[in-house]
């Protein structure tokens, strides 16, 4: 029997409020880090005494914390380009190869995002042990490709399997050679995928823990792991203001993704 929803008016109440309620959910957590990131007493203590910006101030003049952050931002950002360029390159051998075993190979590449990152964690840093790669910024660099690899795959070979090749072919015909093509027409048009492996590849690194708490070592620290080392050691609301920027960060890049995926498909 099929309901009759002109009748049943009350029920998209019911459905915007169990919305509501779970978002507010969802945000309740973040909104507690980003207060106590404010609160003027040493402890983490809801609700605050007092409202203060004295724990940023130490922040940003520990260098430790900043030396800990560009850590984390130069890995991020050597991640993003070589798995843009990586991923660009697997998704075209993907989407337009033909050869045996293609949908196999695709769903190993995949393999990292369905693994648990604590397994994938142990392997890592029982095979960098022994080729010397442990607590090194190359050893950094690759195990967190290893992980934001798969995300650049997905989003680059879901653009260009939307793509049109015959504008490809066309151009070709039009005198282009096939690499021109591809860069005057085909990466033009599959911008917006690229543009979300970028993105997500970024943020995989910038905020991954697990796999650099094994990859750390004294002299070299990305943010999460010195925000879970300080969190064993002292509850400070400093680490709720490094929590917060580091939320507000995530929240800028997944705002300006969402401004510039709309823009290229318009």
């Amino acid at each position: 029997m099929l309901l009759n929803f002109e009748r049943l008016g009350w029920l998209k109440y019911v459905l915007l409020g169990i919305t509501l309620l779970t978002a507010l959910f969802l945000l309740l957590p973040i909104i507690f880090i980003a207060a106590l990131s404010f609160g003027s007493s040493q402890w983490l203590i809801f609700p605050p005494p007092g409202w203060t910006l004295k724990w940023y101030s130490d922040l940003l003049a520990d260098p430790r914390w900043l030396s800990s952050a560009w850590t984390s931002f130069r890995i991020a950002a050597i991640v993003t380009v070589l798995s843009v360029l990586l991923g660009l390159v697997t998704s075209f051998g993907l989407v337009r190869g033909r050869f045996l075993f293609r949908k196999t190979l695709r769903a190993l590449f995949l393999t990292p995002m369905i693994l648990p990152v604590v397994v994938l964690a142990v392997a890592l840093y029982a095979f960098f042990l022994k080729i010397g790669l442990n607590g090194t910024m190359t050893g950094f660099v690759i195990s967190h490709l290893v992980l934001a690899l798969p995300f650049s795959i997905l989003s680059i070979s879901n653009a260009l399997e939307r793509f049109d090749k015959s504008i490809e072919d066309a151009a070709v015909l039009c005198g282009a050679s096939p690499l021109e093509a591809k860069i005057r027409v085909t990466l033009p048009a599959i911008s917006h995928g690229i543009f979300s492996a970028a993105i997500f590849s970024f943020l995989t690194s910038w905020d991954e823990v697990v796999v650099a708490i094994f990859m750390s070592s004294p002299t070299l620290q990305t943010l999460p792991v010195k925000v879970w080392a300080t969190l064993r050691q002292d509850l400070t609301p400093v680490v709720a203001a490094a929590s917060t920027l580091l939320i507000l960060l995530t929240v800028i890049l997944m705002a300006l993704f969402a401004l510039v995926r709309k823009g290229l498909k318009s």
